[in-house]
């Protein structure tokens, strides 16, 4: 897909930002788990927390596939700057698609410069990605609603200013997804967010446990006005959201893709580069292909959300490809640089520690294969 001049020049100002900026700093904040707050605020200032908003809201109002290469540019950087936009843009377009008036003059301006960031509510931590199964839900109290469950790895929570929570509105529904609502939460009394997650990679970024205990929100915190649309409206939200992981996992895999390259080039052994010797050109050259193959489905996928067609089977396909393509690309990076690549001297450890957030986050590959399966028969029945 091509992008507009604007939005090429929105991609080569994130991908100045990760060279200048965030790839000579990473270790500041990544080895020991320190929130990159001066990072953060650094892509507030650039618009980045505003890409999927609307321009009458003050946002930059890109294209799906212009916010994929985005993405895709912070994560070659560092992956949790761009799971720092990832449930905030999700909520984005959920709010601008679904929301009342009030609701996007309530919050889109806000979000557009970062004043307000959000993230999205769904994993119990009894459920998984089994979402039918959801236990946490609010009840009408007086002209309101009143919130009792949890929810857990729910990234960006300790600084998000609105959530977007999945839960159940009504509990006698059948089917249970019929009784789902998406309320829009602004943290305080009656919500308890916990200490961040010790996690793997992902790391500078919370992740954290949200705790509901009769917290409180106004009628009008239901996305959209009624309720019982939440997980329709979800639904098309992951399918963004899917796009945004699938791009991080490109980002990842042609970080490691790069660092490997160079890698290849600096190091002789036998008398050459290392790159001449079969078994390392032909790492090389199945990389490559797997981040050229990972990028244009990425691509693909984003093109339909912009024709206003439904994409959950092109998302998953994008999500499940990337994710286990940055994960083998990132293992040989590895492979390439030898005994370095184990060592925290070389950034493709990280890479090694990162992939696999996109393998098991925004619906697990397996679950992915099963939606891809679904919609296949769906759309070729005989």
């Amino acid at each position: 897909m091509t992008l507009t001049d604007d939005e090429q020049q929105i991609v080569a100002l994130a991908s100045k930002f990760v060279n200048d900026r965030v790839r000579p700093r990473v270790r500041e904040f990544e080895d020991d788990d320190i929130y990159p707050g001066e990072l953060i605020d650094e892509m507030k200032n650039l618009g980045f927390f505003g890409l999927l908003t609307p321009a009458e809201y003050g946002g930059a109002d890109v294209s799906t596939a212009c916010f994929a290469r985005v993405t895709e540019e912070l994560a070659r950087g560092w992956m949790s700057l761009a799971g720092a936009i990832g449930g905030h843009s999700v909520i984005t377009y959920l709010i601008r698609t679904f929301g009342t008036p009030d609701q996007r003059e309530r919050y889109l301006p806000a979000m557009a410069d970062g004043a307000i960031r959000a993230t999205m509510a769904l994993t119990e931590p009894g459920g998984g990605s089994d979402l039918q199964a959801m236990r946490t839900y609010a009840v009408r109290d007086g002209d309101g609603w009143s919130i009792t469950g949890s929810k857990t790895w729910i990234s960006n929570a300790a600084h998000s200013g609105v959530i977007g929570l999945l839960c159940l509105t009504d509990r006698d529904a059948e089917p249970r997804h019929r009784g789902m609502s998406v309320l829009l939460v602004e943290p305080g009394d009656g919500l308890v967010i916990s200490k961040k997650l010790s996690k793997l990679g992902y790391r500078g970024v919370e992740a954290c446990e949200l705790v509901f205990d009769g917290c409180r929100v106004a009628a009008d915190a239901v996305l959209g006005g009624p309720p019982g649309r939440g997980w329709a409206q979800m639904m098309r939200g992951l399918e963004v959201g899917r796009v945004q992981v699938a791009a991080r996992a490109v980002g990842v895999g042609q970080a490691a893709l790069d660092d490997a390259v160079r890698y290849a080039q600096e190091r002789e052994s036998f008398g050459q580069q290392i790159w001449k010797h079969q078994s390392v050109g032909n790492l090389l050259a199945d990389m490559a292909t797997r981040m050229r193959a990972a990028r244009l489905l990425t691509l693909d996928a984003a093109e339909r959300l912009d024709a206003g067609e439904r994409a959950d089977m092109e998302a998953g396909m994008a999500k499940l490809f990337a994710s286990e393509a940055a994960m083998q690309v990132a293992l040989d990076a590895i492979r390439v640089h030898g005994g370095y690549g184990y060592s925290k001297e070389y950034d493709v450890e990280r890479y090694f520690r990162d992939a696999p957030l996109m393998i098991v986050g925004e619906g697990t590959n397996e679950i992915q294969r099963t939606v891809i399966a679904g919609q296949l028969i769906a759309r070729n029945r005989i």
